[in-house]
């Protein structure tokens, strides 16, 4: 038993254990991604606190993803041009900067939603750039054969910091307020940084490289068209984008649910977000350990996703809510991982920062509109209106790329490590 345990294990973490260079960014990860669900929840609870309006929360959903619906697509061809690892290094850096400021802010009480709104824009503008670059420096850290597993463990570490980060910033923010919260992820940004810096570049996996577009128009408009005439590959954008404009909108739904639905505190928006993390966790590491990927998986993870969410709508239990989040969660990351590695397996080398841009703006792009719609909807008819609409066009959108996959022979590239 303990063999077949240690086996499991060793597979599921496959991409840890073979690369050194993956090493050192997974462990500096786990550390500050914990940091940046403490400051996800303490900007929303921030400014539901001052505004005591979801509309208000709807804003900053705005702030975050605008950044994303402008530029996303032009930063995957910025990407394809510069060098993966000088590129994380600079927009964490940077990021840990405007952690540092919006921190000071709110510790000195001079706190107003428009400073929060500031920063959360400024952090999405470099968050444009960091993603992509992250998911192209995956690449050059594992290859092709490990990558299904390595952008698992990377959505089981974004995801399983929900578990810590959003309870430990509950607790701070109702002992502390969330300035602490804002100061604790600032500083664990030198983790990330650390490991950066003591990686090896020569280590890196070698990709082909093709003579640059003269204009970023003509690098954007090749990157579209190959997606366009891919069929995989547009499926899985068109799943994503549908997903994420109508389903992906937790940092809107959830503290309101926690607030004014549930007439709670921010312990329990920080338990709901940490439950369904624990979900979203478990989900990564069984697609870690499986490392394939295929459209049916993918279909099935976001129906699943969607349905837990129209379950939610009228509900008003807290612990029947916290189970629904928690299968959501593991349905969470099949479908996602999955998406992203299957665009990114399809991808040419030469193209594969540009497609990744793509896939950001369908999965962070849309979070504008997103936002703003879950926003409007919750004001208009409550949590229980929002969640319904979801889970309806999610399950609609899920049946149709499962039918069309089932109509359409695709290459579906499951890697097996």
């Amino acid at each position: 038993m303990t063999a077949a345990i240690l086996r499991a294990g060793a597979r599921t973490f496959l991409s840890v254990r073979k690369h050194r260079n993956y090493r050192l960014f997974f462990s500096g990860q786990v550390i500050s991604n914990i940091g940046t669900w403490m400051q996800r929840v303490a900007q929303a609870w921030l400014v539901l606190s001052l505004t005591h309006s979801p509309f208000a929360v709807g804003i900053l959903a705005l702030c975050q993803f605008l950044p994303f619906t402008l530029f996303s697509l032009v930063a995957g061809v910025v990407v394809d041009r510069l060098d993966a690892w000088r590129t994380v290094i600079s927009t964490q850096f940077t990021q840990m900067l405007l952690a540092s400021t919006i921190a000071v802010i709110a510790l000195s009480g001079v706190a107003q939603p428009w400073h929060v709104y500031v920063i959360a824009a400024l952090m999405g503008l470099v968050q444009v750039l960091d993603a992509p670059s992250r998911q192209s420096l995956t690449f050059r850290m594992v290859g092709p054969a490990e990558l299904p597993n390595a952008i698992s463990l990377n959505s089981g570490v974004f995801n399983g910091a929900r578990i810590f980060g959003p309870a430990l910033g509950g607790v701070l923010i109702a002992a502390a307020g969330a300035g602490v919260c804002f100061a604790v992820n600032a500083a664990s940004y030198l983790a990330v940084l650390a490991g950066l810096l003591l990686m090896r570049p020569q280590e890196f996996h070698s990709v082909e490289r093709r003579e640059r577009p003269r204009t970023l128009y003509a690098g954007l408009k090749e990157g579209v068209l190959f997606a366009r005439h891919d069929e995989q590959i547009w499926l899985m954008l068109t799943l994503v984008f549908v997903m994420s404009t109508f389903c992906l909108n937790f940092n809107v739904l959830l503290p309101v649910l926690a607030k004014q639905t549930l007439h709670s505190g921010p312990q329990v928006f920080g338990l709901l977000s940490g439950i369904f993390g624990v979900g979203a966790l478990i989900g990564a590491l069984v697609s870690a350990h499986v490392s394939r990927a295929t459209v049916g998986t993918t279909a099935i993870g976001s129906a699943g996703f969607a349905l837990c969410e129209l379950l939610i709508a009228p509900l008003r239990t807290t612990s029947v809510i916290a189970l629904l989040l928690f299968l959501g969660g593991v349905c969470f990351t099949t479908w996602s991982s999955n998406s992203n590695s299957l665009i990114q397996l399809a991808s040419p080398d030469h193209l594969r920062g540009r497609l990744i841009g793509i896939y950001f703006f369908a999965f962070a792009g849309t979070g504008t509109l997103g936002g703003i719609l879950s926003g409007w909807l919750t004001a208009a008819g409550g949590t229980e209106l929002s969640f319904a609409v979801a889970g309806i066009a999610g399950v609609s959108m899920s049946l149709y790329v499962w039918l069309r996959s089932r109509a359409v022979p695709l290459v579906e590239e499951g890697v097996t490590a």
